[in-house]
């Protein structure tokens, strides 16, 4: 396992924001301790023209020059521009390195799928899912799938990919919720609304049910949205999923047998480290105590 990642991730915040630095933080202390042979690499921000492949110029040059926030949720922070092309490059490497044939994540902050083509929402600046996706399409892959089980839904990629050939995306989201979309389906998109408080069978068939979806359109590359505010005990969301839940969607992602990478979205407890172990360990096939595989 290849976990892209730059310190420089956790050098913003705003107090009380829910996006936090010690989302990263804890998770980076708990990897490395308990899968000490995973290898760990800096990303290389991303450049102008992969960011065009998903955003307007005018977007681009608005979160460069930012000097107000963009939202309530989106603050300005100084160097948002940097912050947001780094984690968006790391994106684009997971996806290159999941055509070589490796497993890699994204531990990095800001998080992207609310970013639309022209409008950053949601914590969101760049939607890196999109870019990597699309920069995978001008890269030699044929068919690219994103899998989103992020508990919020993810409107700005499916905003940028809508109607595209080569993309199918599905969203499985607490609904209502933060944004308000994602209640219907059509085309290359394929939403899976869950009510608030389902229980966690019926909020795991569907995340099975997009997984299968996906599957369907023989992609030759799969993306993963990993959000994990679906957890029971995530503060801004109302779902029940536990951590074994997150180990069966690695599982899922191990068992699907073609080449994948995966984000960080959501989470925002303060046992958010745990659950991308979880995921993690499933989707390696490594063991807790950190015996990895050849992954």
């Amino acid at each position: 396992m290849i976990i892209f990642h730059d310190p420089r991730c956790v050098q913003y915040s705003r107090a009380g924001h829910p996006e936090r630095p010690a989302r990263i933080s804890r998770t980076i202390d708990l990897l490395h301790e308990h899968y000490p042979g995973w290898q760990w690499r800096e990303p290389a921000p991303a450049d102008e023209t992969m960011l065009r492949r998903a955003h307007a110029d005018r977007h681009i040059e608005a979160v460069r020059s930012a000097t107000c926030d963009f939202d309530a949720d989106s603050p300005c922070y100084p160097e948002v521009f940097d912050h947001a092309a780094r984690a968006t490059g790391a994106a684009v490497e997971v996806a290159r390195a999941a055509m070589n044939g490796e497993r890699s994540f994204s531990l990095m902050r800001p998080p992207g799928h609310h970013a639309m083509r022209e409008q950053a929402m949601g914590f969101c600046y760049f939607n890196h899912i999109a870019v990597a996706a699309l920069n995978a399409l001008e890269h030699g892959a044929k068919r690219v799938a994103i899998w989103d089980f992020d508990a919020h839904h993810g409107n700005g990629t499916e905003h940028i990919v809508r109607g595209h050939a080569r993309i199918t995306f599905t969203s499985i989201h607490q609904y209502p919720c933060y944004p308000g979309t994602g209640g219907r389906s059509f085309g290359n998109i394929h939403n899976f609304p869950v009510p608030p408080g389902a229980p966690r069978e019926r909020h795991m068939k569907a995340i099975s049910e997009a997984l299968e979806t996906l599957l369907a359109a023989a992609p030759d590359l799969l993306l993963v949205s990993a959000g994990f505010d679906a957890y029971a005990r995530d503060p801004i969301t109302e779902m029940t999923l536990e951590p074994e839940d997150f180990a069966t969607c690695g599982q899922w992602l191990r068992d699907a047998s073609i080449p994948a990478g995966a984000i960080l979205e959501g989470g925002y407890s303060n046992d958010l480290s745990e659950l991308v172990e979880a995921f993690l360990g499933g989707w390696s096939g490594a063991s807790r105590c950190g015996s990895p595989t050849a992954d």
